[in-house]
């Protein structure tokens, strides 16, 4: 049993010892990749190398030896002097690099050929010389201005520019800033107090135009609400003015009705005034004819009998005297030639008397007949011959004289 368990013992012992001897032998054979960095496996491969890049490897002992690629960022600072820029000005600029060993083919293999078992320090200081190398040439494209005013644009150029460099050298730049750019003439200060200038007077522009802005944003408010205001008056004038239309029309209507009430009052009234008017004219009408017309026509018909009593003697006077003349027509005509001259002397008289009172102071002591003239006239001739002379130096027509004396007229002695 003693020996047995002896045995057993011994075994039990290989056993752990095989195991702790694996497990040893496994620590140093096999190879856990970081997600950080990168393997190599040098020794064996197409190539001389193979790579692990994250997950595990084998080293086949006795062939292959293992190198790690750091993956991490590195920070680099880079300063330029006295780098000339484009137009011949002299810049000092400082700026941070963040670069890191390209993880991706074939800059990885490019890393691996170049930087393999090479110290962090050295690899920084390379990517250092190769950046301040770029810096200077992208600084020789720009002007000062461009620099200064445009950083980004600046690192974006510097980055185009070493990008192709330090990736030669299996190196990949992920960011560049420039933190400073000054040069010692002064040239940037005045650039940077034109700038200043410039932006105190963009501001002040932008402040006066924001404040004329806020001006006439008020001014515009102040216009809407007063429109607003305008609208709300005029609309409450519109509402009083309909109102006011409503009522009017209302008393309109009124007003038309006591009109309406008053014009019929008003016929009425006139209407009972013209039949009073119309009885007034006929009782007028009745007085005019009782006290006008009826005295009117009693005188009326009293004249026309009297007219007719007048017209009834004047025939009577009228035939009479037609009587008288045709028996003195009868007697004239019996007389013969004398009986015109006797008819005169009948009436001398009368017509001497009638001249004397048509001359005035002339006093006649007598009146002389003159005999039958020479010549063989007769006495009638003589006779009409003096009437003539009298009418034509006195004026005085003798006949009619004659005829008024006698009271008869020319024409009723004329008259057959």
């Amino acid at each position: 049993m003693t020996a047995i368990a002896l045995i057993f013992g011994v075994l039990a012992a290989l056993g752990v010892g095989g195991v702790l001897a694996a497990l040893g032998l496994a620590n140093n054979l096999l190879y856990i990749c970081e997600p950080n960095e990168v393997l190599v496996f040098s020794g064996t491969g197409a190539e001389g190398y193979r790579i692990i890049k994250g997950g595990r490897g084998w080293r086949i002992p006795l062939i292959e030896s293992v190198d790690r690629l750091d993956l991490t960022n590195m920070i680099i600072e880079v300063n330029v002097s006295a780098a000339y820029s484009k137009g011949g000005i002299p810049l000092n600029v400082q700026g941070v690099a963040n670069v890191k060993i390209d993880g991706l083919e074939p800059n990885l293999g490019n890393a691996v050929e170049r930087l393999l078992s090479k110290r962090r320090e050295e690899i920084v200081r390379m990517a250092k010389d190769v950046l301040e190398g770029n810096l200077r040439g992208v600084l020789s494209q720009l002007t000062p201005e461009q620099v200064n005013e445009d950083k980004i644009m600046f690192a974006q150029k510097l980055l185009e520019e070493a990008d192709h460099d330090l990736a030669r050298l299996g190196l990949k730049l992920d960011t560049m800033k420039i933190q400073n750019v000054h040069d010692d003439r002064g040239y940037l200060d005045s650039i940077g107090r034109k700038s200043s200038a410039e932006i105190i007077r963009n501001s002040r522009i932008a402040e006066a135009r924001a404040k004329a802005a806020a001006i006439k944003r008020d001014a515009e408010n102040r216009q809407r609400a007063r429109l607003q205001q305008v609208d709300a008056e005029q609309q409450i004038t519109v509402a009083q003015v309909e109102r006011r239309i409503v009522d009017a029309r209302t008393r309109t209507k009124a007003l038309v009705a006591e009109q309406e009430g008053q014009v019929r009052a008003l016929i009425a009234k006139a209407k009972a005034g013209i039949d009073a008017e119309e009885a007034r004219v006929e009782q007028v009408r009745r007085q005019l004819e009782a006290d006008v017309l009826e005295p009117a026509r009693a005188r009326m018909e009293a004249g026309i009998a009297e007219a007719k009593g007048r017209s009834s003697k004047i025939l009577e006077e009228g035939r009479a005297t037609t009587q008288v003349l045709e028996e003195m027509i009868k007697v004239w005509q019996t007389a013969g030639p004398n009986a015109r001259d006797i008819f005169l002397m009948q009436k001398l008289q009368v017509v001497m008397g009638a001249m004397v009172s048509t001359i005035g102071n002339v006093k006649i002591d007598k009146v002389t007949m003159l005999p039958k003239s020479e010549g063989g006239g007769s006495t009638a001739v003589s006779a009409v011959k003096l009437v003539e002379e009298l009418k034509g130096a006195l004026g005085v027509d003798l006949p009619r004289l004659l005829e008024s004396a006698a009271g008869v007229k020319r024409d009723t002695i004329d008259a057959p």
